[in-house]
């Protein structure tokens, strides 16, 4: 049975929004907890399809895993069964999720082997794999790729530590040959490392383990390797991505919201971007408020020419907001040429956008021009099917500024990134259903 969002758009929400904790720190911090034998309990984590996957893939590897909590859980990894891991039944599970990737590194370094099937995750255009083996290889592990069974498996007699210049500055890439580099035999250094908010964060929860790390939040990271980590306590970020997410969806809804505790030193240059779409946003303490406003206007370059927004690596944009930042604009007085870099395929929803009324034109793969409306012409309710997470989201919010009815399908994708999330929009006085299909 499918679930689908029934939406009557055009209602105007108040009130408190939590965001939940973030998605794309919890997969990476919940990985590197095969790095020891000892309790590591982490908090915030947020209980939605892709993190709860990776916890019950974890369970049949032989983690012992406890709920102390609503997102809050502790986990054991003193055994581990390999058996699992070259299993049909790991190739069948694994593929089903991206962040499955990242147990190489810890099994790597840990155990010194460690297999994985093709994982799985959006279909939003390439995304090598690459960096995470090369990374591997440098440190002394044999990496081989078995086409017939879609699987690969990375061996090494010892892992020893060296300098590596990252042929991208991948996050999930950073992160795996970080969780293998600690427990190498002597220095790795690690430039063109990614520097996001949740590879500090990881960093951070090693250090506390007993790793030994320098230049955390800097492109270039010194890893003194260590013989074991301990466990530790860690608490989940709040997701940087959702709170974006609120934040479009409150100038789409000209709704007045307050996110609370959205940890501001995080969150980079996300509000400055929504405020360049004329979005006022405001800082009371850790919490963000977004007024109601009935218009907001794109502000040009100082040479008069278009606003282009693009994404980048941290600390520039990031492209998981670049969905949602292209929606907003549909509403906004001016015009806006968004410049998706990373993924070729992440713009391929705009059509969904222009069947609503929006104005928008996709140039190629990676560019669209969007003439927003003033909010003048609302978007037009319409029956349509989630893509992927952010386009899903994006969608989601048109749905809720568009006057009448909508119908979105494949909400199972919405689910894999938001937690609750039509709960959580009720609260806000949102007029948003599940329903079964």
């Amino acid at each position: 049975m499918m679930n689908t969002f029934r939406i009557k758009g055009g209602q105007t929400l108040r009130g408190d929004f939590y965001p939940q904790g973030a998605k794309n720190e919890a997969l990476q911090v919940i990985c590197a907890v095969l790095l020891t034998s000892k309790p590591v309990r982490i908090k915030n984590i947020p209980e939605i399809q892709d993190v709860l996957k990776l916890i019950e893939i974890l369970e049949t590897l032989g983690v012992k895993i406890t709920k102390n909590a609503k997102g809050d859980y502790t986990f054991c990894s003193e055994h581990i069964d390999f058996d699992y891991l070259k299993s049909n039944e790991f190739r069948r599970d694994g593929a089903k999720l991206r962040g499955t990737i990242m147990i190489l590194g810890p099994l790597l370094g840990r155990f010194k082997e460690g297999y994985i099937p093709i994982p799985g995750g959006d279909k939003i255009g390439r995304r090598r794999l690459d960096t995470h083996f090369q990374g591997f290889k440098n440190l002394g592990a044999v990496f081989t790729y078995k086409e017939e069974e879609k699987f690969y498996s990375v061996v090494a007699k010892e892992l020893k530590g060296c300098y590596m210049l990252l042929e991208e500055a991948s996050v999930t890439g950073t992160a795996n040959i970080i969780m293998a580099a600690v427990l190498a035999e002597g220095q790795t250094q690690i430039y063109n490392a990614a520097c996001e908010p949740y590879i500090q964060q990881l960093c951070k929860m090693l250090c506390s383990m007993g790793a030994k790390i320098n230049g955390i939040g800097s492109n270039l990271l010194t890893i003194e390797g260590v013989s074991q980590l301990d466990g530790t306590e860690h608490t989940v970020l709040p997701d940087m991505i959702e709170i974006g997410s609120i934040i479009g969806l409150a100038a789409m809804t000209q709704s007045e919201i307050t996110i609370k505790n959205v940890s501001w030193d995080n969150l980079g240059n996300i509000p400055d971007t929504f405020k360049r779409l004329g979005i006022r946003i405001e800082r009371k303490n850790d919490d963000m408020f977004i007024p109601s406003q009935k218009h907001y206007k794109i502000q040009n370059f100082i040479d008069g020419s278009i606003l282009t927004i693009s994404d980048a690596p941290w600390p520039g944009f990031t492209p998981d907001l670049i969905s949602i930042i292209l929606v907003v604009a549909t509403q906004a007085k001016g015009s806006l040429l968004i410049h998706q870099k990373m993924f070729e395929s992440r713009l391929f929803f705009v059509d969904k956008l222009i069947d609503m009324g929006a104005q928008i034109i996709l140039c190629d793969p990676h560019r669209a021009t969007v003439i927003g409306m003033n909010q003048e012409v609302p978007l037009r309710a319409t029956n349509m099917a989630s893509p992927d997470i952010r386009a899903g989201i994006a969608l989601l919010i048109a749905a809720m500024s568009a006057k009448g009815e909508s119908l979105i399908s494949n909400i199972y994708q919405i689910d894999r990134g938001y937690e609750n999330i039509d709960v959580r929009l009720r609260a806000l006085g949102a007029d948003i259903e599940r329903i079964a299909t």
